[in-house]
Order: structure tokens, then C-alpha cells, then sequence
């Protein structure tokens, strides 16, 4: 499954936001630099969609704030069920 998602650094806490324009926007509480942001943005979606850290790949966009991950494993309709949980929960 390909996710395009919009990551946003130095975020209060990590987490979805929303969609802008076709992507998935993710806050990251850690700062573009040195791969940190792509690292928890890696982490947090391996524990969001239950999948290891080693199924998750940055295909695109290393350095910008449009990425587009890959995660193994996982398929069409669990990633927009799961999302969906996500999205439409109010933020506490």
C-alpha cells in the first residue's frame, strides 16, 4: 500500500491531522533535521497500521515535506478503515 502524506516537523505531539490537498497530513513532534521527522513519521505509522518498523518504506521525499511511503503487508481497505478511526476522532 502507497500513502502519500504531507509530514509537518516540530509538531506538540505526533499525529494525523487531516488531509490537504490529495494527502495524508501527519504533525511530527521532532525537527526536519538529520532524518529525525522521517524517522518518528516511520515509527508512528508502523504502530498506527500494526505493522513492523522494517515494513515501512520512504519511497520519495527524503527532504521534503511531500513523502511517499510504502508500507508491506498492508492493504486498500484496512489502511482507509484504520484511517478513518483516526481522522474522525476528536482531538483530546
Amino acid at each position: 500500500m502507497r500513502l502519500d502524506i504531507r509530514v509537518i516537523p516540530n509538531a506538540s505531539r505526533t499525529a494525523f491531522s487531516g488531509r490537504r490537498e490529495g494527502a495524508l497530513v501527519l504533525k511530527v513532534n521532532a525537527p526536519a533535521r538529520d532524518g529525525k521527522a522521517n524517522k518518528v513519521a516511520i515509527l508512528y505509522l508502523a504502530n498506527v497500521f500494526e505493522v513492523s518498523r522494517s515494513a515501512v518504506h520512504l519511497r520519495s521525499g527524503e527532504k521534503s515535506r511531500h513523502k511517499k511511503f510504502e508500507i508491506l503487508g498492508l492493504n486498500a481497505g484496512q489502511a482507509e478503515g484504520r484511517l478513518s478511526d483516526l481522522l474522525e476522532k476528536p482531538s483530546p
